[in-house]
C-alpha cells in the first residue's frame, strides 16, 4: 500500500511541476514581449536624445 501511495503521490508532484513550468514559460513570453514593445516605443526627451522606458 505504501509503495502505491509514493507512485501516486510521485505522479502528482511530476504533474504539478509540469504544469507550473509550462504556466511559466508563458509568463517569460508575455514578459519578453512587454519588454520588446517597450523598448521599441521609447520615447524622445526635450534634449531630443533617446529616453529610457523603464525607471531603473
Amino acid at each position: 500500500m505504501v509503495p502505491l501511495l509514493l507512485v501516486l503521490l510521485l505522479i502528482l508532484i511530476l504533474f504539478g511541476a509540469g504544469f507550473a513550468v509550462n504556466v511559466l514559460w508563458w509568463v517569460a513570453v508575455a514578459v519578453l514581449v512587454l519588454w520588446l514593445l517597450g523598448f521599441g516605443m521609447r520615447s524622445t526627451n526635450a534634449g531630443g536624445t533617446r529616453g529610457r522606458w523603464y525607471r531603473w
